[in-house]
């Protein structure tokens, strides 16, 4: 047995039983951390399968911001009494059937497949170059589904409108209550003064590296969202109000130039979400850099959550 082969079976294994430890849990808190943790190891499985670009989205989303929701979430919860509420044996056994039942089916799925299952991978990567991009993955999210990827960051958008529409009337318009750390220590404070330069180099590195190397809009949006969370967790800057106009333009400037330059494929390329050959790549940059502001706004409002008090407040 290689080492490699007793690496993977040995991070198998401990997929399961962190999975396992996650639906087991009693403490929401605990099963939250567990969450996280299993997301992170899930990137690593991704980084085995050589989908790199498929594990920095695990682990910014599945480990990162998924996480930071999910305790927003359970901290709002603490206060309600809905907190006290327990499944019980039978619902738990229930989840458990369902979730083994499910495994079952994806296993029957994976091994049915063919052994040289049909692709369209040799086509796209000989007209890759034509796109001007070396990515094949940023190759096929922004010309082969680009249509795809526009309403990927629409739905994004709605659901955070879905998540505002929970406030009370009277809040709407207002702050976000974040209430994930109501009291920031120090040691916070001083990773939110020491961590948002780092970070944001780092998400405008992965998105300038997307069009070559993995990476991408998302994977550097979700990097700068983390840093202005933490920034916003150790109170070194309020949360802004929904009805801030900078704050709403943000929000729509990636969708709406993205559309933008789908219109002009019109015009240019005769039609919608087609790149003139001789601008694609520069037009694709433009679209990369304005959805990775706007990702990144999105984000960090979803975990901020609905607005609670007016800004005079």
């Amino acid at each position: 047995m290689t080492y490699y082969v007793a690496f993977d079976l040995g991070l198998a294994g401990l997929l399961i039983a962190i999975a396992a430890s996650t639906i087991c849990a009693r403490a929401a808190f605990v099963s939250l951390v567990l969450f996280m943790i299993y997301g992170l190891l899930l990137a690593i499985v991704w980084v085995r399968l050589s989908a790199v670009d498929v594990a920095l989205t695990e682990t910014a989303i599945g480990g990162g911001v998924t996480g930071m929701l999910l305790l927003g979430a359970a901290a709002r919860l603490r206060a309600t009494k809905a907190s006290a509420a327990e499944a019980g044996l039978s619902f738990r056994l229930a989840a458990g059937a369902l979730c083994l039942l499910v495994s079952v089916a994806l296993g029957v799925v994976v091994f049915s497949l063919p052994d040289v299952p049909p692709t369209l991978a040799p086509i796209a990567k000989e007209n890759l170059a034509l796109s001007g991009l070396g990515n094949p993955v940023a190759g096929v999210l922004f010309v082969y589904r680009a249509l795809d990827t526009l309403l990927e960051k629409v739905v994004l958008l709605l659901a955070l409108v879905g998540v505002w529409s929970l406030a009370q009337d009277q809040a709407w318009g207002g702050i976000p209550g974040f209430r994930v750390y109501a009291q920031p220590n120090s040691i916070l404070v001083f990773l939110a003064q020491v961590l948002p330069p780092i970070g944001i180099m780092v998400g405008i590195y992965m998105f300038w590296a997307g069009a070559n190397h993995p990476g991408g809009a998302f994977q550097g949006g979700t990097v700068l969202a983390a840093m202005w969370l933490l920034v916003m967790m150790a109170r070194l800057r309020d949360v802004p109000a929904i009805n801030a106009l900078w704050v709403r333009q943000l929000l729509v400037v990636g969708p709406g130039a993205f559309l933008a330059i789908g219109l002009l494929g019109f015009v240019f390329a005769d039609s919608f979400l087609a790149y003139p050959p001789d601008h694609a790549k520069p037009l694709i940059i433009i679209a990369e850099a304005t959805l990775t502001l706007s990702i990144g706004v999105t984000l960090a409002l979803l975990v901020a959550g609905p607005p609670e008090r007016m800004p005079q407040q």
